[in-house]
This record gives structure tokens, sequence and C-alpha cells, in this order.
């Protein structure tokens, strides 16, 4: 199909991750696979086609009118392309292996700098013109978000990270080039400066800290290297700020904005930063508080930032003073901002890809230029009347758009959209959701769409829409495998006609309808087999007529097409398909698997056709797409099939030959290729939504042939279908407008009130087995409720009869059941026998049995799982403990004593503990041996056998007898190893303390038991002697509680168990066979008289014990009870009395017996509570007994601290000597490679500088041999054209004073891309000169030509000459940078061993470091522990403790001599203190005698000064000193006449003086005149030259200007003021000098006391 027709996009819709300017007036940003261009004046866009396989990063420079982007791929390039020409300029082929990150292009040249992902994250510079990578930099970029270069100086880079600010420094020397990083130390969150931590050893080994040197954390933790720096600096390092946006200003420096809301400004020179803005500090800007700076530009304007609730700012920054110009407010949320090069818009994106254009010197108002919803693009489909274009995104946005593209209109759709179909005969979409519901939505307005109906189909997504060409009919498809009928027409309310039921979930639906058949086909791809989701190879075709009449015919009652409507069949494909579409008796579809096209042949239509399963073989199969599964759509006129995959790529090719195609890469391949595909009516346009890419693209068939019949074909069949429908169109159009908006909220209870519910009265089909419906049931749930509904009204009659007769014969089965009862056993039915339903019976028993089952599995999987876990924790919580934890409580206080809990130590244990006693043995063995030898016989030696004081031992072991005779001596532990030995032997220790005081502890235990068993004999005995006396006192009973009897908690008491217990039928039988033998046992006991009788008698006892005295009462005689007391005779008088009397003896003996059992009652309390008073006593004991216990554990545990903490700070301080060694290595390493790039560089200077020489002594030897190659020439006439030989074009002058001027703030290209550029343009200003009207009167042509040869040759070696020069001096700076960063290397490596204190940087004397020595002397400098008695301690206490920590140990004699000298100092100062106070009297009565004599003094001073103040004049005062008066007068008369001639004299000098000055000026006078006229006459000319020059100088450095005589302006101000405040503070200063001169005058008069008399 290439040869007819190839593809184009035409426009593409989606969304934008950024934009950036291509030039002054057009942006470029990315859609999908492509880039677009949209020029702001114009609106027109134009779109490229990406190369490759999807852009990754972009970008672009607005003043070079380059972008570049980078493919995604891997081993993916970065394509340069010029704008407007879209021609690529280079492909630049780097080592990334994945992906681009970042992109940015330098405005002083061509230059690309470019930051690569994992694995290698590399920084790399190019030069897009030549495709040659500059400089790379491997493993820096791990962090980087973008990359800007300095516009200004492209040897400047900044790399902004999530947490970072890095600026890169190209560094070159003629034709290498290196990065060097400097990393921009941020402020804290607080806006405070965080110094660096230096992690040094600790001071000299004379200030070790109490603990131990200190180390930094890398070597506490272990860690080594790098991982331990940046570990290190995350963990410890301070919380920074984090950069947002980053932005250069026109003096190189760098403004930061930060996410916290601070503005920072970085000076690349010095790396230093200072805070511009802090939003915390009291005197912040309050619009700035809430910016959050996160876009950053800067234009001629200012400094442009993005705040918060859609602000943008104008900033002025002077110094560190910000000041608000200007505040523009965005109607929607703004992400980025940038600004045009020319500084004429600027450009405010979103992240919902709004485009904001903000023009600040025409006008103040945001312009909307781009709107696109933000979302992925689910389906798209053209509207074929007006070709207006309809997309649906996932998160239920319906777009309308032009056909150029335009974003006409949008509407939310309130739901999640997935499938979409355009109508052909009516202006509306039809839109599936994942609810389940179709949306019809009215576009006869294309500005405001509107929802005017929606039905509810599916409780499944809405996977298909498709509708007919004629438009009879809609069908939907859904995984469910029912596919709906709907009436298309607006007239008809798209009634829902019916549905059937496909073989299998829904895959593909399509349809064919020709317009002279009066039949629909419809094909649907069905998966055939559970879990098939994306493939099936069941194809069921249905042929629907056209009419679509919903009548009793057409569907059952439930809804579903009746065979009579429809004629199904079913086709089998040999391999499973994704999509497939149907044709003109035929089927394409794409194979996955297979990854090819195939086509099958349809069977002519049989009559047995829909009985059985047809086999499809494919007539024709040809490649597929690389990525698969893919969609097919056939074109209108069915003669094109287009089919789009994963890859994204678009094929489009003609169904008679499927072999050629043509293809256009649409969307990403990584992003998962295409969402579908549709054609336009008229089959020129395609329209494609992406899978995850965000992006809609239309494409274009261009017409390649000269006749083009196929594309006219497609044309006409446009039109001939446009004809035929008009009509309908039309009148279906005017009843959609008419119809009202459907309301969200409406009831779907309404709609299905509507349906059709008329149902077949002969159907007898089952309803669907349907849940329970929610709040708005589904289409098919309607009529299943209606067909229920209305059998229910039919039936209702029918209904009550059954139910009456259900009752009766209920009645009837139970009556019988009853009489069943009283029949005997052979007569008598079983239960079962009345069930006149025996299987439902039996199926209800089963799904009894069955839960009861699944309860039971349950039940046992938890217990069992409870079980395991009840085993777990007695294994590894109380099995493994060897002594069990509990306590012992006393019976009379809260006292309890617990025991420690112990477990066994392992054979590990046992065997380390073994080794040190061997170890020690044989150690104290050596000892001794020594000590014989050299004969030794210290007290305190280790055999000596005399025990130290446990102030020395540093614990209360020894005294309790559990000491160690191989624990070492605290001041004898020098190396690591007695040290673990010795915690090894201390753990002993406490083992063995606790073993014994376990005990001791049992031993209590085994009292308290026996304690307790004698009280309960007691209390048993106590409640007879109770029982007896009638008491109902309640004893004392205790008991052992938990704590003291753990082994309770294991087990379950009956008691515990408040749910009845469930018995097994085994165990009720056993039950009931155990109640039987006991009534069968006594039943053989029979009826005993003897024993009754002697228990009616004697209580069943042969003798009457004393107890029972109590129970004895003497019975009345009878005649006491038959007669009165006046009947009584003498003999039974005389019985009473003798009844009482007996009944007083019997009452006084009781009363004796009773005492004696109180009595009893009161000794057994007694005794008890004695014993309980004992035992308390022996529990106090044994809490002492754990006190001192637990004092000298926690001693021993105290020393065990000490020495794992010396252990532990030995091992840091080895790390910090390992660290520092590897910093060591680290740093000559990199001194040794300095130095030898130094070397190399020094050599290719020297090799440069020879050159060079060369150039310069040939450059100069043209100028000495012009006069030589030109001898046949006049001498005049050679000085003449060596005059023109020196000169140059006036264009090289203005140029080199521009760039005087910019030089300081803009970097040229590299020399060697300058010279050609250079010499260019100064060979053609030299045509100029060369032009024959420049040759002198009289000069010969050809010696003219000749001439220009030679100064063109000269030429060409001054420009060669400063190439040269700037190439050397570029090589003389980077090699003294070389020189800087050697001798920081060494200062480095001196540093590092001044830390080790070696003098030399060899590795062989590290261990002869400070840090060794240090360790060592740590080693020696031992920590021990020693208790002090009370008194002992003369440390000030103000807590609970005492603080020892800046205390000495003192002999107590020191201390004692101490004292003694402080009580005779004490005796000597009160005696002194005697002597004071004796003197100090004396003292007192002096200065009473001095203060009278001041006073005397003062009075004396007021009168003289008195004297003194008197007033006397000038010639008062010569007349008081001088006696002789007329000497005086004599004498001042020859001095004033003195005076008067030497006047006159003067006088006369200076008017001759003053007359010669005269007549000179009078000639200086017309000399100036002759000048001024000549002058005059040159005023003309210089005016034009000055006119010229001054146009120049604008035309080349007009803001440099404007920015300097602001800044003279500035100055001359500043200087104004400063001379007014002079001129001020002078004036004051002649004013105070004016005072003081009269108060001097004043002084002049002598006083009295001065005088002199002779």
């Amino acid at each position: 199909m290439d040869d007819i027709a190839s593809l184009e996009v035409r426009w593409i819709q989606g969304v934008s991750n950024s934009v950036v300017f291509v030039d002054n007036k057009t942006i470029c940003y990315t859609r999908g696979s492509h880039l677009c261009f949209l020029n702001l004046a114009s609106k027109v866009q134009s779109v490229l086609q990406n190369p490759g396989r999807g852009i990754g990063a972009f970008t672009a420079d607005g003043s070079g009118c380059v972008c570049a982007f980078s493919e995604q791929k891997l081993l993916p390039s970065v394509f340069v392309y010029s704008f407007p020409e879209l021609q690529v300029k280079n492909e630049l082929k780097g080592t990334a292996q994945l992906d681009y990150t970042s992109l940015t292009l330098s405005n002083c040249g061509p230059y690309l700098g470019c930051c690569s992902s994992i694995p290698d994250y590399t920084i790399t510079i190019w030069n897009w013109e030549t495709a040659e990578p500059i400089c790379t930099r491997p493993q820096a970029g791990k962090d980087v978000i973008s990359l800007v270069f300095n516009p200004h100086n492209w040897l400047q880079l900044c790399a902004l990270g999530s947490t970072s600010v890095t600026l890169w420094t190209v560094e070159k020397s003629a034709g290498y080039h290196a990065l060097k990083p400097s990393v921009i130390d941020l402020p804290a969150t607080d806006g405070t400066f965080v110094e660096k931590q230096v992690y040094l050893s600790h001071s000299g080994h004379n200030n070790v800290p109490y603990f131990g040197p200190e180390m930094p954390v890398t070597a506490i933790s272990g860690l080594k290297g790098d991982v331990a720096e940046s570990v290190v600096s995350k963990l410890c390092s301070k919380a920074r700020l984090s950069p947002a946006s980053v932005c250069w200003t026109s003096a190189s420096q760098l403004y930061v904005g930060c996410a916290e809301g601070f503005l920072l400004l970085v000076d690349p020179e010095s790396a230093s930063v200072s805070v511009l803005f802090n939003p915390q500090s009291s005197d912040a800007t309050p619009e700035l508080t809430r910016c959050s700076f996160q876009s950053l530009t800067v234009c001629k304007h200012g400094l442009i930032v993005l705040g918060k609730e859609s602000l943008v700012h104008c900033l002025q920054i002077k110094e560190t003073q910000i000041s608000i110009t200007k505040t523009w407010r965005v109607e929607g949320s703004v992400t980025t901002l940038t600004c045009s090069p020319d500084s004429e818009y600027l450009l405010l994106y979103s992240n919902t890809s709004q485009i904001y254009v903000l023009n600040p010197v025409q006008s103040d108002s945001i312009v909307k230029r781009a709107d696109v919803v933000n979302g992925n693009f689910v389906a798209a489909a053209v509207l074929q009347s007006n070709n207006i274009f309809v997309l649906v995104t996932d998160s239920g946005e319906l777009q309308v758009c032009s056909a150029v593209g335009v974003l006409l209109s949008s509407l939310a759709l309130q739901a999640q959209g997935t499938s979409l179909a355009c109508c052909p005969i009516a202006q509306y979409a039809a839109v599936g959701t994942t609810s389940g519901r179709v949306l019809f939505i009215d576009l006869n307005n294309e500005q405001q769409p509107r929802l005017v109906h929606q039905v509810q189909l599916y409780r499944c997504t809405v996977d298909h829409l498709i509708f007919d060409p004629e438009g009879h009919y809609l069908l939907t498809g859904a995984s469910d495998s029912h596919i709906f009928l709907l009436d298309a027409k607006p007239s008809n309310s798209f009634s829902v006609i019916g549905y059937t039921v496909a073989p299998g979930a829904i895959l593909s639906l399509s349809l064919q309808c020709t317009r002279g058949c009066e039949q629909v086909k419809v094909l649907a791809l069905c998966s055939g087999r559970e879990g098939e989701r994306h493939e099936g190879s069941v194809l069921t075709l249905l042929t629907l007529p056209k009419r679509s009449r919903a009548d009793p015919v057409c569907v059952d009652r439930y809804g579903c097409l009746s065979t009579s409507t429809f004629k199904a069949s079913t086709y089998e494909v040999p391999h499973p398909v994704s999509s497939c579409v149907l044709g003109d008796h035929e089927v394409f579809a794409y194979c996955h698997r297979r990854k090819s096209l195939q086509r099958f042949p349809l069977p002519q239509d049989t009559d047995d056709a829909s009985r059985q399963v047809v086999h499809l073989e494919p007539q024709q199969e040809v490649g597929g797409h690389p990525l698969g599964p893919a969609s097919l759509a056939l074109s209108a006129h069915q003669l094109w099939l287009a089919s789009i995959g994963r890859d994204g790529l678009l094929r489009v090719r003609e169904t008679a030959s499927m072999e050629r195609y043509v293809e256009l890469q649409c969307h990403s391949c990584r992003l998962g290729g295409f969402g579908n595909v549709c054609f336009s009516a008229d089959s020129q346009t395609l329209i494609t939504a992406g899978f995850r890419d965000g992006s809609a693209v239309c494409s274009i068939l261009r017409n390649k042939c000269v006749d083009g019949d196929k594309v006219k074909e497609a044309a006409l069949y446009d039109l001939s279908m446009a004809h035929y429908l008009r009509n309908v169109f039309h009148k279906e159009n005017l009843i959609l407008t008419e119809m009202p908006e459907w309301e969200s909220e409406r009831e779907l209870r309404q709609e299905t009130d509507a349906v059709d519910v008329t149902v077949q009265r002969g159907s007898g089909r089952p309803p669907l087995q349907l849940s329970a419906p929610p709040s708005h049931p589904t289409w098919l749930e309607s009529r299943h409720r209606a067909v229920i509904e209305e059998d229910n009204e039919k039936l209702s009659e029918t209904k009550t009869n059954l139910r009456k007769t259900i009752r009766e014969l209920c009645d009837t089965i139970q009556q019988m059941m009853l009489e069943n009862e009283d029949l005997p056993d052979v007569e008598r039915l079983e239960q079962h026998e009345f069930n006149l339903d025996t299987e439902e019976q039996k199926r209800l028993d089963a799904e009894v049995d069955e839960e009861v089952s699944r309860v039971r599995d349950e039940m046992e999987w938890e217990i069992l799982t409870k079980c395991y876990l009840y085993d777990v924790l007695k294994r590894q919580c109380w099995d493994s403990v060897m002594t069990k934890g509990r306590s012992v409580e006393a019976f009379h206080s809260d006292l309890k004593v617990k025991n420690y809990a112990l477990r066994a130590r392992t054979e590990q244990d046992m065997e380390d503990l073994r080794m040190v006693h061997n170890m020690r043995t044989i150690e104290k063995a050596a000892s001794a041996q020594s000590n014989l030898k050299d004969g030794s016989k210290e007290v305190g030696s280790v055999d000596d056998g005399k025990e130290e004081s446990a102030a020395l031992t540093g614990s209360f072991s020894a005294q309790l007898g559990y000491s160690n005779p191989y624990v070492y001596d605290q001041f004898s532990l020098k190396t690591t190893e007695q040290r673990i030995n010795q915690i090894t032997l201390l753990q002993d220790v406490i083992y063995c303390i606790k073993t014994a005081f376990n005990a001791e502890f049992e031993a209590v235990h085994r009292q308290k038991v026996q304690e307790l068993n004698r009280v309960r004999d007691r209390n048993r005995q106590i409640g007879a002697i109770m029982l007896a006396l009638n008491s109902s006192e309640t004893l004392w009973e205790p008991g052992l509680s938990r704590s003291e009897w753990p082994e309770r908690m294991l087990t379950v008491d009956e008691a515990e168990i408040k749910a009845q217990k469930h018995l097994t039928p085994e165990q009720k039988e056993e039950e009931k066979r155990r109640k039987l033998e006991e009534q069968q046992r006594l039943a053989a006991k029979g009826d005993n008289s003897r024993d009754r009788a002697l228990s009616d008698m004697m209580d069943g006892v042969l003798q009457v014990k004393k107890v029972d005295i109590l129970k004895m009462e003497i019975p009345p005689p009878e005649f006491v009870l038959t007669k009165s007391d006046i009947d009584w005779s003498e003999e039974e008088k005389k019985a009473f009395k003798e009844f009482e009397k007996k009944t007083k003896d019997l009452n006084e003996e009781k009363e004796k017996y009773k005492k004696l059992l109180e009595a009893e009652i009161k000794k057994l309390q007694a005794a008890s509570w004695d014993a309980t008073e004992g035992f308390d006593e022996t529990l106090t004991k044994l809490f002492e007994k754990k006190v001192r216990c637990e004092t000298a554990i926690y001693q021993e545990e105290l020393k065990i601290s000490c020495l794992v903490c010396s252990v532990l700070t030995e091992e840091e301080m080895r790390n910090r000597e390992l660290e520092l060694k590897l910093q060591l290595d680290k740093m000559l390493a990199y001194k040794d490679e300095i130095a030898g790039d130094l070397k190399k560089h020094e050599e290719e200077l020297e090799l440069f500088q020879e050159t060079f020489d060369s150039i310069v002594a040939e450059d100069k030897v043209l100028d000495k041999e012009f006069r030589k190659d030109f001898f046949d020439v006049p001498t005049h006439m050679v000085d003449h054209l060596y005059k023109l030989f020196k000169r140059r074009p006036r264009v090289q002058k203005v140029r080199a004073q521009a760039e005087k001027n910019l030089g300081s703030l803009k970097e040229q290209r590299l020399c060697a891309s300058l010279a050609p550029e250079a010499l260019g343009k100064m060979l053609k200003a030299m045509e100029e000169l060369d032009a024959a009207e420049n040759a002198p009167e009289g000069l010969n042509p050809s010696i003219w030509e000749r001439f220009c040869l030679v100064r063109r040759t000269k030429v060409e070696s001054e420009q060669k000459v400063k190439v040269k020069a700037l190439t050397l001096a570029e090589m003389k700076t980077f090699l003294q940078k070389k020189r800087d960063e050697e001798r920081a290397a060494q200062q480095e490596a001196k540093h590092l061993s001044d830390k080790l204190e070696s003098d030399a940087l060899l590795a062989l004397v590290l261990f002869a470091s400070s840090l060794h020595k240090e360790r060592t002397h740590f080693q020696t400098d031992i920590m021990v522990q020693i208790l002090l008695k009370q008194g002992q301690g003369e440390v000030s206490t103000t807590g609970l403790t005492p603080d020892y920590t800046h205390s000495v140990l003192q002999h107590r004699s020191v201390v004692e001599d101490l004292n003694r000298t402080i009580r005779m100092l004490a005796e000597q100062k009160i005696a002194s203190m005697v002597e004071r106070k004796d003197f100090r009297k004396g003292i007192i009565r002096l200065e009473w005698d001095n203060k009278m004599r001041r006073m005397q003094i003062e009075d004396f001073i007021n009168k003289t000064r008195d004297i003194q103040m008197l007033q006397l004049s000038e010639e008062q005062q010569d007349y008081l000193q001088k006696t002789d008066q007329d000497s005086r007068v004599s004498k001042q008369v020859s001095i004033l006449e003195k005076t008067i001639d030497f006047q006159e004299k003067t006088h006369l000098q200076n008017v001759q003086h003053r007359m010669k000055k005269t007549a000179q000026l009078k000639r200086q006078a017309a000399v100036i005149a002759s000048k001024n006229t000549a002058l005059d006459q040159q005023l003309s000319e210089m005016q034009v030259t000055v006119a010229e020059r001054k146009h120049i100088c604008e035309e080349i450095a007009s803001e440099e200007n404007e920015a300097a005589k602001s800044e003279e302006r500035y100055q001359e101000i500043l200087q104004k003021r400063n001379l007014e405040n002079l001129a001020r503070a002078q004036a004051e200063e002649l004013a105070f000098f004016g005072a003081e001169l009269e108060r001097l005058r004043m002084k002049n008069f002598p006083s009295l006391d001065k005088l002199q008399h002779n």
C-alpha cells in the first residue's frame, strides 16, 4: 500500500511533562511519542515525529533555535534538531544503557549536557555539531533531577538534585577537558549554616577524657571509605534545605529556590551561599512567606518566582533587599514558568497540561493558550457528520476536538470511561463505563455537550460498543458473555431490544452491514475457556435483521433474543487470537502467539450452521507487530485494514494485499503502545489512543499516486453514505436536541418502569440466578423482577390454594407422628419415614454436616495453632530456664523477695570459663616462678594468699564469700585479652552469687510452704471447734500467690472454665456407666438395722466424747408438758427440782467447756501468728541478703560495663587508625595522579610553547620581509603600501571593543572552532580593503594583487597567532589550577600525616602515629573501681548521687594533714581579725581629722579663686609689669614707622605685577580666539564622527552603559551627599572654633596672682 498513500501525523492531544521555548515566540512540548511546536502569536501547531521509540528527556535552546531529546530504548541516542526546519543536526550515541534523566543545551555554543540513569549515572558534555563528547564523569548523576548551563558561560553547569545542588566546572587545556564538581553546602532547615564536622582524634594523651578518647561516628560504626562518609553524613548531619528550582543570573550567580520557602544566592567562584529570603524571620515579606519557590526564571524585569495559591511575583533584588514590583494571579494550578529568550513572553505551565502566556510589556492579563485534561485516553472515535473527534479518559472526562485538534469542550461524566462509539445517524456518542452503564452524550452543540440518557446494562465493565453503519443498532459487550442489542435511534429513546449470551467473555466485537442487504452481521470473539482473559479461539457470528422492533416475537419474557429473530453460527480458529474484524465473507484476526495477521474465509450459509462448530483455517497469514497483542479496525469501504500493537506502531494495509503496508510510530512501546484505533467516515483519517502515555494521535493518509482511484473510492463511499442517511440524520438530530438533559441523581427505577415488560405466556425459560441487586438494578434484573411480579399477580390464587393444602398436609403428618408414639415397637415407624422429601432432607443434612465439619476443622486448626504457640513459648521462656523466677511474700507486710531466674550455662560458656581458668593457672604459676627467681616477697603478691580489701577489689563479692581466685587485679589489666578474660570471670562470679542466693531462697520458700501447711492444720482444728461452738467467724487462710507458685499459670483449673463442658458421645457413655455402677454399689450395700439404730441413738458411736457435751440436752419430765404447775404432785415437784438441778449442772459444764475451747482457739491462733512472724523475720534477713547480693552484682556489672567500654573504645581507636591510613593512602594516590597529570600537561605546554614561538617568529618574518618582497616598487610607494599593510578593517575594531565589554560575562567557544569563523569574518571584511579603488594612484594592478595576497597571508598569520595565544593562556591557566590542586593535596596529606604524627608519607611509619600512641596510653591508663566508706567522700551532692567527674583520689593522711593545717590557719585568722579591729579604730579617728583639714583647704581655695578672677586689660598688665613707660612708648612708635614703609613698598610691587599679568592675558585671549575659529570649522566633522561612534556604542553595550551610567549617577549622588555632610560638619566645627576663640580671648586677661613686681 505504500505506493499509493503514506501516513502523517495531523495533530496530537495529550499530557505534557514540560514546556520550553525553541525560539522567541514558539514553545516546544512533548505529546506521547512526538514533539509539538506551538507558535504563540499565530497559534499554528506543528508536530515532529520521533525517529526512535518514544521520547525520554528533552530540552531546547531558544536563542539558537535548537531542540534535543532522547529516545526510549536500550542504548538510547540523543537527537538534535534545528527549528523551524525540523532537520536532524546530529545523533549523539553515548554510553547510556537505559535512559537519560536530563538534557540541557548551552546558549554560548554547540554544547549539550546530559545525565544518564542507572546503572552508570554519567554526566556528559557533547559538542553536538561534531557529535563528539567533550568530557564525561561517570557515577556523578545519581540524584540529578535537571541540568542547567550557565547562559553566559558554557564552562559552568548546575546539577539540581532532590537534596543537593552541585556546580560542575569544565576545566580545559587545548583539546583536553575535565569536569570538576563543587557541592554547594546548603543551610539547615532553620536557615542557619552548619559547619562541617571535622572528625579528629582527641588531643594528646595528657588530657584523655574520662571514658577514653572521643572517636568519630565512622570509627564507632566500623565503616570505612566512601560508604562510611555517606552513611555518617546522612545520620549525623543536620537536616538541610531541599532545593526545588535553580536559575542563573546575568552576573553568573545562581538563585536557588527551596521547598521550605527559602531563596538562596550561590556564588559559583567561591561556592558561598547567602540567604536572600528567610520565611521564618520576623521581617520577612508576608506575600513571600507563602511562596515555595518551586520555579524561578530571570528576565529583564527582574526575578519571576512562582508562589502558592497560583500567584506569580516579580522581584527586584538589590544586595540582600527584596521587593515585589508586580504580582499576577493565575486561574489554575501552575507548577513551572519560563521566559522567552527575548524576555517578551512569560510561559506558565501546570501539571494538568494547561499553558498560560503573559506579556508583561503589553498587558498584565494572563492568557490560556492550551488546555488538556489530565489522564490517559482509553478510547477515541470520530463523529462522522462533521469530522469531530471524541475522546474519553480514564478519569471520566469526555473531550471534543475539532478537525485540526483544537479542544472545543469537555464534559465530566462522573464515572470512569472504558469504551466509546459515535452514532452515524445522529450527533451523539455512547460511552461505556466501569460501572456497567452506557451513557448517551448529545454533541449537537460542540461547545456544550450534555448527557441525555443512560442505561445500566452490566455489573461489570462495558468493554465494547459498536454501531452499525446505517444506525439501526448499538451493540455492547462485556466479560460476563452478554451481548445487548439497543435501538440506536433517539426517536425510540435508545430502548434495549434484547440480549444474547455468547459462549465466553467478549474479547472483540465487529459488524458488517451492506446497503443492499437487509441483514446486519455481528462477529464476536469469545474466550471459550476460563482463564483466557486476552485471547480467544471461538468466533460467534450473529445475523440480525435491519428492522429494530422489540415485539414479543423478537424476545422472550426475560428479554433474550429468540432464535427466530437472528441466526447464530459458531466458528473455531486453530490458534487463539486477540482481535478480529468482520469483512465481506471473511474475517481478519491477529494472533499474538504467532505474531501474525490472518485472513479466514467464511463458509456459505447452511441450515445446520448454527448447530455445529465450524473449524476455520487461515487463507492468508502475514507478519504482525513486533510487540503484541494488536487491535484491528476496518475502514468504512472495507478496503483498508488498520492495526496497532503494543509497540505503538500504526500499520495500514489493503485487504486485497496484506503483505504491503504503511506504518507510523504513534505511541511509545515502553508505555504499553495502543489503546484503540478508529477510521473516519471517509477512511482518510485515523485516530489512536495510547495505553498509558496520555496521548491521542490523529494521522492522515496522504495520496501518493497520480490518479488515486482507491482514495477517491473511499471519499465517494463516504459521500454516498452521507446522502443516504441525510433524511434520517436531520430527523433524529431534531429529536435528540429536544431531549432533556439527564438528571445525575435520577432513580433508575423510573427508567425500568418504562421498559416493555410484555412476556410470552408459553415461555418456560427459568429466571437467571442473580445476586442481590444494588440500589440501581440492571436492565436484565428489571426484566426478571417484572416477570416475577407478573407471575405473582397471575398465579396468586393458585399459590394461596397450594399453601393451604401444604398446611393441611403438615397437620395430618403431625397427627400421624403423635399416633405413632403410642404404637408398639413392632408397628412403630422411624422418624425419617415421615419425611415426604427425603432427598431434600438428605441435602440439608449434608449441608449441616459440611458446615459442622468446616467449623470443626477451623476450631481444630485454631487449637493446634494455640497449642503450637503455647509449646514454643513454654520451651523458650519456661523449659529453657533452669531456675524459674518466683518470689516469696511476707505474711504480715508487703515485703516481697524475688529469686534470680537463671538459664543453664551453655557448653560454649563452660568451655570459655575452663579455658580462662587454665590460662589464669598458667599465669599464676609463671608469676610465682618469676617471684621465686627474683626473690621477691611482696605482701600483695599473687601467691601471698592475703585477700585484698573491698576498696581495691571494687565490690563486696569477696565479703559475701563468692570471690573467684582467678580474677585479675584491677591494676594489672593491660591488654584486651586480659579484659575479655576478666569479663568472663566476673560473669562467673555473678552467676555464683545468684546461684548461692537461689539456694537460700529455695530453703525459705520450702519453709513458707511448711508454715502454710501448719497454718492449714491449725485452721482445720479451729474450724472444728468453731463448728462445735456454732461460731461463724472468718478464719485467716494464707496461701501462695501467682508469683510464688508460677507453675499454676501453665495449668487451667476447672473453676476458670465458665462455659459448659462439651462431652463427646464416648464420654457421655462413660459418665452414664459410672453413675450406674455407683447406684448398683449402693443397692448392694442394703439396709443394715444395727447401723441405723446406732445412728439414731448415739450418732453412730459407742462412746460419748467430751465434745458431745455441748450437744447433750436433758429432756423435761412428761408432766411438765401435760400438766400445769398447780396440778403437780410432790413427787413430780421433786422430780422437777431434780431436773432443774441437772440442767443447771449441765449448763455449768457446757460453759466451762466453751471457755476451754475458746482458749484453745486463741492458743492455736497465737501459734500461727508467732510462726508467721518468725517467718517474716527470716524473710527480712533474706531481703537484706538480697540487697547485699544486688549491690555486689551491680558492682560486678559496673566493672563489666567499664571493661566492655574500654574494649569497644580500643576497637574504635583501631578502626580510626585504619580509617586514617585509608584516607592517607587515597590522598597519596590522588596526589600521585595529580602529579602525573601535572607532568603530562607541563610537557604539553612546553611543546605548545615551542610551536607558538615558531608561529610568532614566522609572523614577524612576514613583517620584516615586506620591503624585500616589493623591492621593485619605489620607496615612497612602499611606505604607503606598508601603511596599508598595517591597516585592518574597522569591523574588527568594533568587534574587539564589543568582546572586551562583554568578555567578563560571556565565554567564547573552543579556540579550534573559533578560528575558522573569526578568520572567515576577517577575510570577508578584507575584501573591501582589497578592492581596486583602494589601491594607491599610479600602482601597477599586478603589484596591488600581489600586495593583497601578502596582506591576506599576514592577516591569516595574525589570526593564527591570536588563536594560539588564547590556547596558550588557557593551557597556562589550566596548569596553574593543577598546581594549586597538587598544593592542596600536599596540604591535605600533610594534615593527615600530622594527625598521625608521621614525618614522612610512607606507609611503614604510619604505626608511629599519635593515634597509635594514644591507643597504647589508653591501654595503660586503666579505669578502676574503688569502694569508699561513708565520710570518705569530700564531694558535694547536688542530686541523689555525687558527681565524681572532676574529683581526685587522695590518701587519708593527706586529708588529715590538710584539716590540721586548716584549723591552725583558722586560729591565726581569728587573731589577725582582732588585731585588724583595733587598728581599724585608729584609722577611723585619723579619717575624721583628715576630713576636717580638707574642708579648711576648700575654704582657702575658694577665697583664692575669687581674688584670681579679677579681670585686667593688656595695658594694665604692661603697666603693672613695667616701670619705664617712656622707653615703651618710643619703641612702639619706631615699630609703627617701619611697618608703614614696608607696606608702601609691597603695594608698588603688586601694582606692577598686576599690569604685567593683564597684558599677558590679553595676548592669550587673542590666541584662544584664533583657535576657536579653527575649531568651529572642525565642529561639523567631529559631530558626524561622534554620532557614528555613539550609535555603535549604543548598539554594542546599551545595557552595560545604562548600568554603568546608573552606577555613575548613583556614585555622584552619593558623593554629593557626602560633600553636603562634610560641609555641614565643617560649618559646625567653625562655629565651635569661633566660640572657643572667644573663650580663649576672654581668658587672656591675667590674674592678680600672676603679676610680678620688681
